[in-house]
């Protein structure tokens, strides 16, 4: 069985010391946020950036969900800091809901 990707997007505050900032903390992440991804099942996670636009890949397996990740991080007081401290840095893209973060991109071609 393969694993399943998703695609999302995210903007970040259009400042370019506050990117390059967000850049540093994702070259320093802590293990215990490491380990909380890979727990929810999430095999791959791959996050791009033009300009202040962000695009993350994720693959998962079949133990994932959204739903399932979102409750395993409320409980997680070290996912909690690091969301905190992620907001600082991001802005919720054109058209999504007020204080939605990622948003789920639509796959519109495939080889």
């Amino acid at each position: 069985m393969s694993n399943k990707r998703y695609a999302l997007a995210l903007d970040l505050v259009d400042d370019p010391t506050m990117i390059a900032e967000y850049e540093d903390h994702h070259r320093r992440v802590s293990n215990e946020i490491k380990k909380s991804i890979t727990d929810a099942g999430i095999t791959v996670m791959d996050i791009y950036r033009f300009g202040n636009r962000l695009f993350m890949i994720m693959e998962v397996d079949e133990t994932f969900s959204f739903e399932r990740k979102d409750q395993m991080d409320a409980e997680n007081p070290a996912v909690q800091v690091w969301e905190q401290l992620m907001w600082k840095y991001q802005q919720s893209i054109p058209g999504s809901k007020p204080g939605e973060k990622w948003v789920m991109m639509e796959q519109i071609f495939e080889l």
